[in-house]
């Protein structure tokens, strides 16, 4: 039977034929665009999906190919499903960060407990259950964060002393808040702004425990830019050395976190082996926590160590292992409604590189009922739904589709 050259190529074809043309393995591409082999192979193969813009522009650079169309072919690339969607609030929040203090305030800041009970009220909502409330996570926070920034600025201004240093510390934990509502969004300006703000109050605070916390954000900074791995990993182990890890669980839990977000920079470069053993580490500090323990905000624990198992195995581009990751999946022990439902769209992609469209879709249904907004603004979710409702199962592309039309993602 002849051959059919009327059958278009796959975006995976396309980029195994142009590695071929320009003479590089799968290693050497790999390497060149910050992936692993595995990566290469499962694009290729079509276990993983088109990436991202800034990965297709440096793919074709790297292969030589001058039209990134060459790569996808006919397939649409929209900005809508592979970019970055804005919050109605975003322009709120943009002001609240933008906005200096020049005058001092005449009132005296409010008490450093009082300001602190809301910094943990306000934690408790990002991490809350939907309920059903009539504003989802990121805008229960934005209507938070202008107020918070503000009071929590000028604390720091008012105080001196211990008393300064307490107001630091409280002031880098609303710039975590605000780093998570810009998460996923048009504003890299702004992601990097609350990261950097956030790691200055630490150090002015001279905590060790507010260091490490920023660290571990900062790091999802630097993963979401390309940054080296290794300039990610040297912070990581830099703030893990500030913290006693035997002498008391907060400082023991932010040591896992760092061990953590060393073995999730490596594995996204594909340092398997580097990235298990820092794995390791993270999951003996939850075994030493013990079972029933989950950091009250930063949420580190046994859940949050095996979750993220799955998201490495995700990033290493190991199929198999993704799925009974994701099959074996407990996220009673992660207290938190935004983290159940992105390690849900992280199980979601593990069935996605195996082609179960079905177990994908119904993954995602349960990701979209624990927190709306973090299936609306996750990357994944947006460039999965509408590839689904083409090419899914009738059984479930209509709820794909109803999905898509929730998430705003054109279809």
């Amino acid at each position: 039977m002849p051959d059919r050259t009327d059958i278009p190529l796959t975006f995976g074809q396309r980029v195994r034929r142009a590695r071929e043309r320009a003479g590089l393995s799968r290693p050497v591409l790999a390497g060149l665009v910050s992936r692993s082999s595995d990566w290469v192979k499962a694009v290729e193969n079509g276990q993983i999906g088109m990436p991202r813009l800034p990965m297709l522009l440096r793919m074709a650079e790297v292969l030589g190919v001058d039209d990134v169309a060459q790569l996808t072919g006919e397939a649409r690339i929209a900005s809508s499903a592979y970019g970055r969607t804005a919050h109605a609030d975003l322009p709120v929040v943009r002001r609240a960060l933008s906005t200096y203090q020049l005058v001092s305030r005449d009132e005296e800041p409010e008490p450093l407990d009082t300001l602190a009970a809301r910094v943990r009220s306000a934690w408790k909502l990002w991490h809350g259950p939907d309920d059903g409330l009539p504003y989802g996570h990121r805008s229960r926070i934005a209507q938070l964060l202008p107020d918070l920034l503000a009071d929590t600025r000028h604390a720091v201004r008012c105080h001196e002393g211990p008393a300064r240093r307490k107001a630091l510390v409280l002031e880098a934990q609303t710039y975590h808040l605000a780093q998570l509502f810009l998460s996923f969004q048009p504003a890299p300006d702004l992601v990097l702004l609350t990261g950097d703000r956030a790691m200055s109050a630490a150090q002015d605070a001279d905590s060790p425990h507010a260091i490490a916390a920023a660290a571990w954000y900062v790091n999802h900074v630097y993963r979401d830019a390309g940054e080296a791995a290794e300039a990610r990993v040297e912070l990581a182990e830099q703030a893990a050395g500030l913290l006693r890890k035997d002498e008391h669980p907060e400082d023991l839990a932010r040591w896992g976190l760092l061990q953590l977000a060393a073995a999730l920079s490596f594995a996204k470069v594909g340092r398997h082996g580097t990235a298990w053993r820092y794995w390791d580490r993270a999951d003996d500090a939850a075994r030493r926590l013990g079972h029933g323990y989950a950091h009250p905000w930063l949420i580190f624990g046994r859940g949050v160590v095996d979750a993220y198992a799955l998201t490495m195995h995700n990033d290493l581009a190991r199929a198999g292992e993704a799925v009974a990751a994701a099959s074996s999946l407990d996220l009673n022990g992660v207290p938190s409604a935004t983290r159940r439902s992105f390690h849900l769209i992280e199980a979601a992609r593990a069935h996605g590189m195996k082609g179960e469209a079905v177990a994908q879709v119904a993954l995602l249904e349960k990701a979209w009922r624990e927190s709306p907004e973090t299936m609306q603004y996750n990357l994944h979710a947006r460039a999965a739904l509408p590839h689904l409702v083409k090419t899914a199962p009738p059984v479930v592309r209509e709820d794909a589709r109803r999905l898509a039309v929730e998430i705003g993602v054109p279809v």
